[in-house]
């Protein structure tokens, strides 16, 4: 069971995907939040933090208790909303990720996604 921390970063009605590269052995080329696995002797909302921090070069407020939890066959993912970070979001790790974008929940419709449970969380956090 792998276990998962994410974020949902939003910024004028639209949430932040990151493109799982092709050649990714866990959930490769799809749409998915950012963020990454938990590590021994981690909580989730430090994992968040340090993912998002390496990922995307942010550094982003984490508070509270995750919005959601997504649990599949091999993962459980607790999912932030964050409203609040410093810096610009790029992609620092073009390995892991070959593209990201600013979507709203109709726009995702249209992507290949990790998991189609996305459109309705990315709805829910952006009412």
């Amino acid at each position: 069971m792998h276990v998962v921390a994410a974020g949902l970063l939003t910024q004028n009605g639209r949430g932040l995907l990151l493109h799982r590269a092709p050649a990714r052995r866990w959930y490769p080329d799809c749409w998915d939040l950012p963020g990454g696995h938990v590590e021994a002797g981690e909580t989730p909302a430090l994992a968040l933090r340090r993912e998002l921090q390496e990922e995307l070069g942010v550094t982003a407020v984490v508070t509270g208790p995750p919005f959601a939890r997504i649990d599949g066959a091999d993962f459980r993912m607790d999912v932030w909303v964050v409203e609040s970070w410093d810096g610009e979001p790029v992609n620092l790790d073009p390995a892991e990720h070959d593209a990201l974008a600013w979507v709203d929940p109709r726009e995702m419709a249209a992507l290949d996604l990790a998991d189609e449970r996305l459109i309705a969380l990315f709805d829910a956090a952006l009412r």
